[in-house]
């Protein structure tokens, strides 16, 4: 269920951005079709909303902090661990941090709502028709796969933590202008990774402190 929620997610990505932008995008940091934070904002609503299923004003709000807490430490999570913001709402009204945003969390809230009442419980019927030997047996294989593309994303995506290290600027615009000019010369994954972020911006912050840390350890 996680990997058919996550790959709905990258469905609903690549619909969102042909509608907005007009133009086919392969969204998300992995090479296949899904979006782990949407299976990740599922499992956590199946598992924890189902008290709340009598109560719809109490399961969009309970939905919208699920979702908004999910997208806000993966943003956090990803920062930290490549030194880039991936996406940034913070010319948005009512962010937090630029991680999240009321614009965002709404949706969130309605769409709790139809996964809880039609989604879930519908895909839940169509499982429950298969037999449990091939679910089990397609589930391994496909979970299989989808850690391997999660060892060689992560593989190219620390490349690009290098690349952002090397840029000797202060200057995070500029950084974040050269990054995407050498990610843009390298292989097909670093290209596609840059058209799904374009907002993607260099946390020279993080990285002055880093210089700074290694600079007095140095001395």
């Amino acid at each position: 269920m996680f990997l058919i929620y996550s790959f709905i997610g990258w469905i609903i990505e690549i619909i969102t951005e042909y509608i907005h932008h007009k133009r086919f995008v392969n969204r998300g940091f992995l090479i296949g079709p899904y979006c782990p934070i949407y299976g990740t904002a599922a499992i956590l609503m199946i598992f924890l909303l189902n008290r709340y299923l009598k109560d719809p004003v109490a399961l969009f709000v309970m939905a919208l902090l699920i979702c908004s807490i999910t997208e806000y430490f993966t943003s956090y999570l990803m920062e930290k661990l490549f030194n880039a913001r991936w996406w940034d709402y913070s010319n948005n009204k009512f962010n937090i941090n630029g991680r999240i945003c009321l614009e965002t969390m709404i949706p969130f809230g309605f769409a709790g709502i139809i996964f809880m009442y039609f989604i879930n419980p519908l895909i839940s019927k169509f499982l429950l028709l298969m037999s449990p030997f091939f679910i089990k047996i397609t589930a391994i294989i496909l979970f299989t796969l989808f850690l391997l593309d999660n060892i060689v994303s992560f593989k190219i995506i620390l490349g690009f933590k290098n690349v952002t290290f090397n840029q000797e600027n202060d200057n995070t615009a500029e950084i974040t202008s050269r990054v995407k000019d050498v990610l843009t010369g390298k292989s097909r994954y670093s290209k596609r990774l840059i058209k799904s972020f374009p907002n993607l911006k260099v946390n020279n912050k993080i990285k002055r402190k880093k210089v700074n840390k290694n600079k007095v350890k140095k001395d």
